[in-house]
């Protein structure tokens, strides 16, 4: 019998319901010819660049052209041409938390909330904006030559003079009075502005009008906010964010046209509504083999979560500080010469997403599959002895030498629906070459107590894997 191990993350509230877990693997569906409709694969290591500065590091952002990229690490702002280059040290920055950037191709505008700071390529000059009609910027975006920004604690956003972040006229701003919430966040999209409040969002476009050129599109206004501004990220022609509203909040919302879509389950809700802070949620975007994540942090509480677009489905994605899983180690993400690299939120290094490599940072990163042993409805409620489980998987990936020389899956289960969970029981996953290994556990006893059985299959050495399914052989009782 096939048992169902692919699939995303379903931890519901109650795990005697659903308790599929999903730590550092995500499913890839296989359209047609494959061996079955879908397999998991591991998530993407992380390898290490350099350390730039203390820490942590706070925004990447690569010039509109490509050739440079900036890294925020701690308060210091550096400039880098390669990704393993000196970097240079162009100014300084205040605060502590995220930071929002946009480019206009020689500008550089670093939104600090509230100070705002400017880099100017062409003269090699970073410098604090200092119009006295500056207001504060929480997050900006460029827009039809402009920079504009939100104002901190107000329902205002701002625009520059064109091409021009130094400058800021005191009448250029607007309001953004559909609702009389405050302004949370700004994004720019296909030209237009979208501004988050804390219950509503609402999108502006340039109407070329002869004071302030821009105005409210006639329609596109939604019910739906946003509790942490910088969980607003682009991707797949469209934005995400971390929502809320009058009823309620801890809902991901994804963008449809002008609608607020909801994109994650009652079960990725149940656990972020368990956080004591969501207004600390950041969140970045990447693509990679044609897979596009949205991933969320919440520094708070140490976790994070990462939607596939390709799939629609969620999985965790960890760093591993043993004796338990924490956040993962990216906070924020930049494309520079085909890399995908990200910062850490602890310290000051920088690292490149690959999915050759088997570890973070040359530290242990661990994966985890769970899932019922039946299917959906096959569950008699009868006892069951359960005499073989065969994992399907690539094998023959061990290393020469050192660990992982000989890869261990390692097996345990719950007989009472998660809540406690047997020993580890440990199968070798192949030698180097050895692509005739069966990875498989014996004799795994009956179950008991609410006859409802979960298994889990997780690793720590630095090899690949591609888990197709399991098979499961059992045989029922009529007790």
């Amino acid at each position: 019998m096939k048992t169902p191990i692919l699939g995303g993350a379903y931890v519901a509230r109650s795990v005697n319901a659903a308790d599929n877990r999903m730590v550092n693997l995500f499913p890839e569906v296989i359209p047609d010819g494959g061996k079955e409709p879908a397999w998991l694969q591991r998530a993407p290591g992380l390898d290490f660049i350099q350390t730039i500065g203390s820490g942590p590091i706070r925004a990447l952002w690569a010039l509109s052209n490509r050739a440079c990229f900036f890294v925020v690490s701690g308060s210091e702002v550096y400039k880098l041409t390669t990704s393993t280059g000196l970097p240079v040290l162009i100014g300084n920055v205040s605060g502590f938390g995220p930071v929002s950037i946009a480019d206009n191709g020689t500008q550089v505008f670093f939104a600090c909330n509230p100070d705002g700071y400017i880099y100017n390529a062409t003269t090699d000059v970073f410098a604090q904006i200092t119009d006295v009609d500056y207001p504060g910027a929480i997050t900006v975006g460029f827009l039809d030559g402009f920079f504009v920004f939100n104002e901190p604690d107000s329902q205002r956003w701002w625009k520059t003079e064109l091409l021009d972040g130094t400058s800021v006229d005191p009448l250029d701003f607007a309001s953004a009075e559909g609702n009389p919430d405050g302004l949370v966040a700004l994004c720019v999209n296909h030209r237009e502005a979208w501004l988050f409040g804390t219950d509503t969002t609402e999108v502006w476009y340039n109407a070329g009008q002869a004071d302030f050129p821009f105005a409210r599109i006639q329609g596109a206004f939604n019910e739906v906010g946003c509790i942490a501004p910088y969980s607003v990220a682009k991707m797949d022609n469209g934005i995400f964010w971390l929502g809320g509203d009058p009823r309620g909040q801890g809902i991901v919302y994804r963008a449809t046209g002008y609608q607020s879509q909801r994109i994650s389950t009652h079960a990725v809700e149940w656990q972020i509504q368990q956080y004591t802070d969501l207004s600390d949620a950041t969140a970045y975007t990447y693509q990679q083999d044609g897979h596009s994540f949205y991933v969320l942090n919440f520094p708070s509480a140490f976790t994070t979560w990462v939607y596939d677009i390709a799939t629609s489905l969620w999985h965790e994605r960890c760093s591993w500080d043993n004796p338990g899983f924490n956040r993962h180690r990216s906070d924020c993400q930049c494309n520079f010469g085909g890399e995908i690299i990200v910062g850490d939120y602890e310290n000051g290094n920088i690292y490149t997403f690959s999915l050759t490599t088997y570890a973070d940072n040359g530290g242990i990163q661990k994966w985890l599959r769970s899932w019922r042993a039946l299917p959906p409805g096959r569950n008699t409620l009868k006892r069951t002895a359960h005499h073989e489980l065969q994992l399907d998987c690539q094998v023959g990936v061990g290393l020469v030498t050192g660990q992982g020389s000989d890869p261990q899956a390692m097996l345990r289960w719950s007989d009472d629906g998660g809540h406690t969970w047997s020993n580890e029981h440990w199968a070798t996953m192949g030698a180097i070459g050895a692509t005739a290994t069966r990875v498989n556990w014996h004799r795994l006893g009956m179950t008991l107590k609410t006859r409802d059985r979960i298994y889990e299959v997780s690793g720590t050495d630095p090899v690949k894997i591609a888990i197709m399914g399991a098979e499961l052989h059992i045989s029922q009782t009529n007790a």
